[in-house]
């Protein structure tokens, strides 16, 4: 298939304003993820040099550490600058405690998360922005293990594909610099020694193709070509096995090891289209009339059926979209082997939550992906929990910014290479329900932070620090999240009037507690900002950091927040997490 750009879509995608703004809450904005990053995809991803030790703990946070009998008086030593041992232990802790279990690479593929990456090649907006290889090297290097690739046919070059996003106005690049982009980041890992905390994993890739079979088949010459022996071309395991034998039995991660494993489409007879028709984000109706026209010209697009030298390159995952339901009882009527569910999140949406049990329990068993709907078209995700909550492995996010869903995705991965094991309830075997039907109470004790980070040009004397924190829960898909927020910390001006410490604003002190109760479930996420109170202007966030639930460690730690663009800062929130049951 040839792409061409209806030239009245040109000239009307062309009049879009590139800094329109799309609506929605402004906390669950990033800013743009680059090689300066060190979050998004899991803890082990990082590749900062910031050490505990360059962290410095004032001396009205020293104090609160001895008032609440963490420190003895001695061991926190207010009255010097001076980093104790004691001190030094505790910024060593980490505020996580990551069960060794989540980590096991022993299971089936479809028992894992899989840390994603939607439309990589972009670099910002979705209808005209740019696209470059480093984007790849961006996402995996800092945590992704899911790739994306739209590859087209070049008409001036029919021998090497081109990766783009069709019928619009985003640029393009050779697939074959994808592919090298790839594999320098695969060889680079490779090299690496493997330790606890991170080794080398296998990278999905999917595959959309808009070619036809002359491009599909320099498709899979080009990955063969690149790659060698990194490209999964056949089964890991001998012919003869049960895997070979019809009964389903999938691939262990530890058995991919490396390797670089495609997800190939296989096209039904009358597969559904993508069935989007409004935004919740554009700023104006002739926004959305671009984006009618965008969604017009794409359905017009029939796919081209697969040759058979790119789908055997699909040995664990056969990309489809399902024509029917029999999908939701295990057994994907007329599927390939290894189907893999590849829906928007519309799609699942529809289904949730009538269909989660089944849902979850073909997750068990097969691989699903999720991808952002079309009117997304500003690069805002979806709410990746939701997707997790029914086992979804692949929840497809853009990685342009560091924005509230890809905190989430940090969350969830973090400690691991890019695969988490999935709750029992959602592996073979399970039930399909995560939550348990028993109410928690969280109290999240909030001390005071270091070094809160500031703007260049920001007046930080005016600056009034707050911690508000949002409980984010799988089984919340229509309703807003929970909020909670501490008071606004301001430092007193008159000093000498002032008894007891009176730290600067950003070394501040609040000594409150939030509350929140929810039913257990074992994805419940915590995200974390610091803001500022500020006066007749929006309130500009400084610092974020979000947890798993599951994750946190007992008693008082330092949580090491992130800047907006998921870079490591100097500041640090000293919190405690306490749960209990609710009657």
């Amino acid at each position: 298939m040839t792409e061409t750009v209806p030239s009245n879509l040109t000239s009307r995608l062309s009049k879009l304003n590139p800094f329109a703004k799309a609506k929605g809450d402004e906390e669950d904005l990033g800013e743009t993820i680059d090689s300066t990053s060190v979050a998004g995809g899991g803890h082990a991803a990082r590749r900062t040099k910031l050490t505990s030790k360059e962290l410095r703990v004032g001396r009205a946070l020293r104090s609160f550490l001895v008032q609440k009998n963490v420190l003895s008086a001695a061991d926190a030593d207010v009255e010097t600058d001076q980093q104790t041992p004691a001190l030094q232990a505790l910024l060593d802790k980490s505020h996580l405690d990551v069960p060794s279990y989540v980590t096991d690479r022993s299971h089936p593929l479809p028992e894992y998360f899989i840390s994603s990456s939607h439309n990589t090649y972009l670099t910002a907006h979705q209808l005209y922005g740019s696209s470059t290889a480093t984007a790849y090297e961006t996402a995996l290097l800092n945590g992704a293990r899911c790739v994306e690739i739209d590859a087209w046919d070049d008409d001036d070059n029919p021998d090497e594909p081109k990766v783009t996003h069709g019928y619009t106005l985003t640029s393009n690049l050779p697939f074959r610099a994808v592919c090298q982009t790839i594999k320098e980041v695969v060889d680079r890992e490779a090299a690496q020694p493997t330790s606890a905390e991170g080794h080398a994993a296998p990278i999905m890739l999917s595959l959309e193709n808009h070619c036809g079979a002359h491009g599909q088949l320099r498709l899979a010459q080009i990955m063969q070509e690149v790659w060698g022996d990194r490209l999964l071309s056949k089964s890991v395991r001998d012919h003869g096995h049960q895997e070979q034998a019809g009964t389903g039995n999938h691939v262990t991660l530890k058995e991919l090891g490396n390797k670089i494993a495609v997800m190939v489409e296989y096209h039904f007879a009358g597969e559904p289209e993508d069935s989007d028709t409004s935004s919740d984000e554009e700023e104006d109706e002739k926004t959305k009339a671009e984006q009618k026209a965008y969604k017009e010209s794409k359905k017009k697009a029939a796919a081209s059926p697969i040759i058979p030298e790119l789908a055997e390159l699909g040995v664990y995952a056969q990309s489809v979209k399902p024509v029917d339901q029999s999908w939701l009882t295990g057994d994907l009527k007329n599927g390939p082997h290894h189907h893999l569910i590849n829906m928007s999140e519309s799609g699942v949406s529809k289904l949730l939550p009538a269909s989660t049990a089944a849902i979850s329990q073909h997750n068990a068993h097969h691989l699903m992906r999720v991808y952002p709907k079309g009117t997304r078209i500003f690069s805002r995700n979806l709410n990746a929990c939701t997707y997790w909550g029914v086992g979804a492995q692949v929840a497809a996010l853009n990685w342009q910014t560091f924005d509230a869903s890809m905190q989430l995705n940090e969350a969830l991965f973090s400690g691991s290479d890019g695969y988490v094991l999935k709750p029992a309830a959602l592996r073979a075997g399970g039930n399909g329900k995560l939550s348990t039907g028993r109410k928690k109470r969280l109290r999240l004790h909030i001390g005071g932070a270091t070094h809160v980070p500031t703007p260049e040009d920001y007046d930080a004397a005016e600056m009034k620090p707050y911690v508000t924190c949002t409980l984010i829960h799988p089984d919340n898909v229509d309703g807003k999240p929970p909020k909670s927020k501490t008071s606004a910390y301001k430092q007193h001006k008159l000093s000498f009037l002032h008894k007891g410490e009176n730290p600067p604003v950003t070394e501040p002190i609040w000594d409150e507690a939030l509350e929140w109760v929810y039913e257990e479930n074992e994805l419940v996420f915590l995200r974390i900002l610091i803001k500022s109170d500020d006066a007749w202007a929006r309130n500009p966030m400084f610092a974020v950091a979000a947890v798993r639930l599951s994750y946190v460690a007992q008693g008082w730690v330092f949580i090491r927040m992130l800047d907006l663009k998921g870079r490591e800062t100097h500041c640090s929130l000293l919190v405690k997490f306490e749960f209990e049951d609710v009657a």
